[in-house]
């Protein structure tokens, strides 16, 4: 990973425009490729990134990354204050807690939980990012990647995100459909989530550890 703190302006130019006035940010290049604008003042999020795969392009005072569609983020640095390259390494990927492992299992061995006619391929399906929780074939064979969590976020949808945009460059895989599976999930990600056109499922996580809820209701 490179990590370039400098100051500089930004221009997003594609589909639409973007543009960060001057100020000193860190620029932010990973090993896949991918390149992220950041500011200081949000814990994750970048204002602004190009994913990969992209071409960099450095002369004196200017970056130009562009991508496969010809979209271009162009970074005009005024002043290099700090750059400086790390090997990671292979990173071990997130472990997830006892309910949501739990979810994961039993979700796999209940694809059809998720909708009719699923049946599952494989857990833990690798990618060059990191392990898809489960992907499935629908019923009509089509692939379909499947993220597990028990309260899904923006950041989940990001995620599984990534995980698509790998998977649909394999021909023996496309496409792949995307599920956002959790026992709740923020209105904010399944805005995000249907705008990119992931399914979201809300798993009733009592229900299906075949546990009856003692409350009554009225149907």
């Amino acid at each position: 990973m490179r990590l370039v703190i400098a100051r500089c302006s930004v221009d997003y130019i594609g589909r639409l425009t973007a543009h960060l006035p001057p100020a000193t940010r860190l620029l932010m290049v990973k090993a896949d490729g991918s390149v992220s604008i950041h500011a200081d003042d949000r814990a994750y999020k970048p204002l602004n990134w190009m994913s990969p795969p992209c071409r960099i392009e450095e002369a004196p005072g200017v970056w130009r990354v562009v991508n496969k569609g010809g979209e271009e983020l162009r970074i005009t640095i005024e002043e290099v204050l700090h750059d400086s390259s790390h090997e990671l390494g292979v990173d071990p990927g997130l472990q997830k807690d006892g309910v949501e492992a739990h979810l994961q299992e039993l979700l796999a061995a209940t694809p059809s939980t998720l909708q009719e006619g699923y049946t599952l391929v494989r857990r833990e399906f690798p990618t060059p990012i990191g392990p898809v929780d489960l992907f499935c074939r629908d019923v009509e064979g089509a692939s379909v990647a499947v993220e597990v969590k028990r309260r899904a976020t923006i950041d989940a949808v990001e995620q599984l995100t990534r995980y698509l945009e790998l998977l649909n460059r394999d021909p023996l895989l496309a496409p792949v459909a995307g599920v956002l599976a959790a026992q709740t999930i923020a209105p904010q990600a399944r805005t995000l989530a249907e705008d990119r056109g992931i399914r979201c499922v809300v798993i009733d996580y009592d229900a299906l550890r075949g546990i009856e809820r003692d409350e009554l209701t009225l149907f």
